[in-house]
């Protein structure tokens, strides 16, 4: 899931957005005091924020992030250039407004629960992880682009950072949700690097063929899981799911956060 940009050097983080729940949310215009009458403008300047994001992942499924400018977003989504501005200073911003979007978007696909049937081995749980992962991925041409391109900004590489931590400590909660886990000390970190393996298989995909094909898609998730046999045994037990188990593995921001820093958090 590593997120990319194209040719922009303009490393900015998405400046005019508030930091909330983990991701950055656009900053709306100067609200009343009243509380009831700052709700319609926080509602229309989400919706703006969300047109200007909608109309770069069209322009970005289209043409290199290089040959887009603010301008261009500003036209193809119908609102006025200072507006955009208002939003997003300049392109680059806006690139990473949509790959934290991409981000969010992919976190909750990788935490939904596997059922009908329930896979009933470890390497399964991956393989259909990481089909649905691709299958996402190339219905997304703009999501390509940004995660698989080539080059990447600091905002950007923070970003990629940041989700593959998520999913990774979501990851060990959901292998402990469908099965009975051995002790593991630093299992979080081998998600981590195992996912590291298949974003670059997944990017050579890209280069060469403009996609995540199902050949190279597989030959991803084989290294994924000979990594993981590492430490992994062959075969693990299943466990009966469990509500209780189930309902844990959403992983907040702020755990996110905390074992990014060196804090301690739960599965670590």
């Amino acid at each position: 899931m590593r997120l990319r940009r194209c040719g922009i050097d303009d490393p900015i983080g998405p400046a005019g957005m508030s930091r909330r729940q983990g991701a950055y949310q656009p900053v709306t215009e100067q609200e009343p005091t009243v509380g009831q009458a700052t709700r319609p403008m926080r509602r229309r300047g989400q919706a703006r924020a969300a047109l200007i994001l909608d109309a770069t992942e069209g322009l970005l499924a289209e043409r290199s992030a290089g040959d887009i400018s603010l301008a261009d977003i500003a036209a193809a989504s119908g609102v006025p250039l200072p507006s955009v501005y208002h939003f997003f200073p300049n392109r680059n911003a806006a690139f990473v407004a949509l790959a934290l979007r991409f981000n969010e978007e992919i976190y909750r696909r990788s935490v939904e629960v596997l059922t009908d049937p329930e896979p009933q081995t470890w390497q399964e749980l991956l393989e259909r992880k990481h089909r649905r992962a691709a299958e996402f991925q190339n219905g997304r041409p703009a999501a390509l682009r940004l995660f698989l391109g080539a080059g990447v900004s600091v905002a950007v590489r923070n970003a990629d950072f940041t989700g593959n931590a998520r999913i990774a400590l979501s990851r060990a909660r959901m292998f402990e949700a469908y099965f009975q886990m051995p002790p593991l000390p630093g299992f979080v970190t081998s998600l981590e690097i195992a996912a590291a393996a298949m974003d670059g298989v997944w990017a050579l995909s890209y280069g060469r063929h403009g996609r995540i094909t199902e050949e190279y898609r597989r030959e991803a998730t084989a290294a994924t899981i000979a990594y993981l046999r590492r430490l992994l045994p062959e075969f693990l037990p299943r466990r009966p799911l469990d509500p209780a188990m189930l309902a844990r593995i959403e992983v907040s921001p702020s755990e996110v956060s905390l074992w990014m820093t060196g804090g301690t958090a739960p599965d670590s």
